[in-house]
């Protein structure tokens, strides 16, 4: 008998494998945590600055890391875009609309 005889094969069909960014932050991942979206979605294209873009990995995978049940970029895309069109849609006391308004303020 051999070392390799007593190694067990992981079984990739399981469907109660460990979740790897779980093990990584130690909590567990909840599969009721994510949803599947209700609405047909649609790929939309935009381009947006290298520094926007790296902050928005960076923050996504902080939060991924402090183990906010997020699922994707996208998501994390669309709930800040929904956020945006929610202050906006306050008019004049949006803080968007303000940075907007006011010369000094660089939105790139």
């Amino acid at each position: 008998m051999t070392a390799s005889d007593n190694k067990t094969i992981p079984d990739f069909f399981d469907e109660n494998r460990m979740d790897p960014v779980s093990v990584a932050t130690g909590r567990i991942a909840s599969k009721s945590a994510a949803p599947k979206p209700a609405m047909p979605k649609r790929k939309a294209g935009f381009y947006f600055s290298e520094t926007l873009l790296d902050r928005f990995n960076r923050k996504f995978h902080q939060l991924k890391l402090d183990g906010t049940p997020i699922p994707n970029k996208s998501a994390l895309a669309e709930m800040a875009l929904h956020f945006a069109l929610d202050d906006m849609d306050r008019g004049d006391a949006s803080q968007l609309l303000k940075r907007f308004d006011n010369p000094e303020v660089e939105c790139t």
